[in-house]
């Protein structure tokens, strides 16, 4: 929910309205005001919660930041943040929106290298004795050590075609495609499990249009973090202005001031 934040400070809120208002449930919100997520909040007389705007800010803050960046890291940066300067917060802020750039191009330049190897397979040829290469060749080209390319040999991501007697690999065009779309998979930030079960689906699928379909979801999502990220900001924003301001919470009909 990104509307506007119900309750003022006199009509302090419950915990029912908090989470309704964040979307969360609430135990939810009690959970995360324990893990420090959000400020403490006020107690009335009788020992019951009583909750501000800032809180419901807060909850938005953190569900933007746990989509952007994950909940660990999210409850630790909220947490930490909080307290601090609009300063200090819009820098750590914009530090996730580069990293989420970077993200964005590592899966932009993989992208561009399986269109590339789709478009060399389109085009008709044989693939030749000649178009073969060593392992350091194909290392150097990739721009990997040879090491690297045992690993995947070992993992089941590529295989050279034939290994000598003496043990020297030799990879030719099919391996030499399967060697890069792993290699541009893997600059774009995906784990060994992940590359594995991509290089599964092109083999039964007979090419690499998998691929490009899980870059494309991968850009999807990055973007959607994004987005979640540019709210959050706000939504942190507001939480720092209001826990430097007085106390929030206004004595009730069950508190009385003083």
């Amino acid at each position: 929910m990104t509307g506007p934040v119900s309750g003022s400070r006199r009509a302090p809120l419950r915990t029912v309205d908090v989470a309704r208002a964040s979307g969360y449930s609430p135990q939810q919100v009690r959970d995360l005001e324990r893990l420090g997520v959000i400020p403490p909040a006020a107690r009335s007389g009788n020992g019951h919660r009583r909750y501000a705007p800032v809180h419901v800010h807060a909850l938005r803050a953190y569900r933007g930041l746990a989509a952007a960046v994950g909940p660990v890291e999210a409850r630790r940066m909220l947490a930490e943040l909080r307290t601090e300067t609009i300063t200090t917060a819009a820098a750590a802020i914009s530090a996730v929106h580069v990293r989420l750039a970077r993200e964005r191009d590592e899966a932009l330049r993989a992208q561009r290298a399986v269109r590339a190897i789709q478009a060399e397979a389109d085009v008709p040829g044989d693939d030749r004795e000649s178009d073969a290469m060593t392992i350091t060749e194909l290392a150097g080209a990739l721009g990997v050590r040879p090491s690297t390319l045992r690993f995947w040999e070992q993992e089941g991501l590529v295989a050279p075609e034939r290994v000598t007697s003496l043990r020297a690999r030799r990879y030719g065009p099919p391996a030499i495609g399967a060697a890069r779309i792993v290699a541009a998979l893997r600059g774009a930030g995906y784990g060994i499990p992940a590359v594995r079960e991509i290089m599964a689906s092109l083999h039964r699928f007979g090419g690499p249009e998998e691929a490009q379909r899980i870059l494309r979801q991968r850009l999807d999502r990055i973007a959607a973090r994004a987005v979640a990220l540019l709210r959050a900001g706000a939504d942190l924003a507001a939480v720092i202005t209001s826990v430097q301001e007085p106390a929030s919470c206004p004595p009730g009909p069950d508190r009385p001031a003083g």
